[in-house]
């Protein structure tokens, strides 16, 4: 019999909703669980038991008196150590921060409070997010469940091992250059970076960027549309890129019809670093599939000057949040930080101008690619999850990486083409590692991309060799 915390997000709702299972039950279960695997994982980093109990507690006295406590009663979240929670330590990953206690939640909590939502404590991150690893000098490393070797990705990686080692059903976490589709794909878990704009964070310091969003991670489609459908569509007056909308309707969204969809696919976007071994594995699936599809095409955007325009304006970023820390605490920075600041210290305002015009005439390319196809499909990361202690990947096909971010192109293309994107696991690569898929829609069409993928997961889960990856808990014991 299964473990409750290995229950979907959907199914322990319905149970806690019809009394069958108590929400103190579901989080004892999910304390269980890590207890028994955090230990080699390391994936939550902060634990607030005591205030959880508390609140099963309350939503489970609310469910008696035949209230409805909200969409999300009763159910565990981890939230990435990003965002402040009250009362629960909040680091950022960063010594600067160590100690830290929030007095007050953002606002992105306080909607998953009033859903209903149990917070269950904090998920690692690297230090304030920088990085495509899950390491820090706090808490340490995060291992991926399939090979404690190994790397789950990041910055998001806390969020993905913890919900696929069913610590709880579902986590936050938020996306840069793939900090979500990264961790997600190399976890076997489901992640959406979600159009920007749609997830309110009033501590947004460039108003009108966006490079970083907030957004869900889950071990299905389902449980992921769950909790966005909370995290979403809250117009704060705090940041100004937030825009109200209703969507309370993805908690009921149906998968789609494939027969219906015209979609293009490419392993590389053209010119993007790609590892031969994930070159084959994606043409591989993409053969299992793309008959499924009324239209399929080989075929992608052209990303001229995307790498370019990435590199300026993530180091514009990096200014704009670090630039004081590193003039003030450098020994207490991680080096990434420091490096990614300086680089941007040494840039030109011609520089950034250049960089903004390349962003928009690559937005407006992909726009005008995206109008007569549904859906974009792409490897979800360059290569195989790397050892911990690389840090980065150096070098693709025997090819050393000139800048750090070129293994991330395939996922900071779309970061920069302001589209949602959802990554979706299918099986395992050559490695071993678990694989998935990105898949880009429309601009504002989060419905529609997410009826797609629980198609897409439907198809993928009915063959052993595509079905998602689920790791062995007792080898982490």
């Amino acid at each position: 019999m299964a473990d409750l915390c290995d229950l979907s997000a959907v199914e322990l709702r319905r149970l806690i909703g019809t009394g069958e299972v108590s929400p103190v039950e579901v989080v004892k279960s999910c304390l269980a669980r890590i207890d028994k695997v955090n230990g080699t994982v390391n994936a939550f980093v902060a634990l607030d038991e005591e205030g959880a109990l508390k609140s099963a507690r309350e939503i489970e006295a609310e469910i008696a008196k035949g209230n409805d406590p909200g969409p999300l009663a009763g159910l565990p979240v981890g939230i990435k150590d990003l965002v402040n929670t009250k009362g629960i330590r909040t680091t950022y990953g960063s010594l600067l921060f160590k100690d830290q206690v929030p007095d007050a939640d953002d606002s992105q909590i306080t909607q998953l409070r009033n859903a209903g939502a149990i917070i269950l404590g904090k998920t690692n991150t690297p230090e304030f997010g920088s990085g495509s690893n899950t390491i820090n000098r706090v808490y340490g490393a995060t291992r991926s469940p399939f090979d404690p070797a190994r790397t789950p990705g990041g910055s998001s990686g806390g969020s993905g091992v913890a919900v696929a080692c069913s610590m709880v059903p579902f986590a936050t976490g938020s996306d840069t250059a793939g900090s979500l589709r990264a961790p997600a794909t190399w976890t076997g878990t489901v992640g959406m970076r979600p159009q920007p704009g749609s997830v309110a964070n009033e501590r947004r310091l460039l108003p009108m960027t966006y490079f970083s969003v907030q957004g869900p991670m889950a071990r299905s489609v389902a449980d992921l549309a769950l909790l966005y459908s909370v995290q979403a569509g809250h117009a704060h007056p705090g940041d100004p890129m937030a825009y109200p909308w209703d969507a309370s309707g993805l908690r009921d969204l149906g998968a789609a019809d494939l027969g219906q969809l015209t979609i293009a696919y490419s392993e590389d976007l053209g010119s993007a670093p790609i590892d031969d071994g994930i070159r084959r594995v994606f043409r591989s699936r993409m053969d299992k599939v793309k008959h499924a599809f009324k239209a399929a095409r080989a075929d992608s955007p052209d990303i001229t000057g995307v790498r370019e325009a990435n590199w300026v304006m993530r180091s514009l970023y990096y200014v704009a949040y670090h630039r004081e820390r590193v003039e003030k605490h450098r020994d207490l920075l991680a080096q990434t930080i420091i490096t990614n600041t300086e680089e941007g210290l040494a840039m030109s305002l011609a520089d950034v101008a250049e960089a903004e015009v390349l962003w928009r005439k690559w937005y407006d390319r992909f726009q005008a690619f995206m109008e007569d196809i549904d859906l974009l499909i792409l490897p979800g990361n360059s290569t195989p999850p790397y050892r911990i202690e690389d840090g980065i990947p150096k070098e693709i096909n025997g090819k050393t990486m000139e800048n750090y971010q070129d293994a991330s192109l395939i996922r900071s293309a779309l970061t920069l083409a302001g589209c949602p994107v959802i990554a979706v696991p299918c099986g395992y690569d050559e490695t071993g590692a678990p694989f998935g898929f990105q898949v880009a829609g429309k601009r504002h069409g989060e419905a529609e991309l997410l009826g797609a993928a629980m198609a897409l997961e439907s198809l993928f889960n009915a063959d052993p060799e595509t079905a998602r990856p689920i790791p062995d808990l007792e080898k982490l014991t």
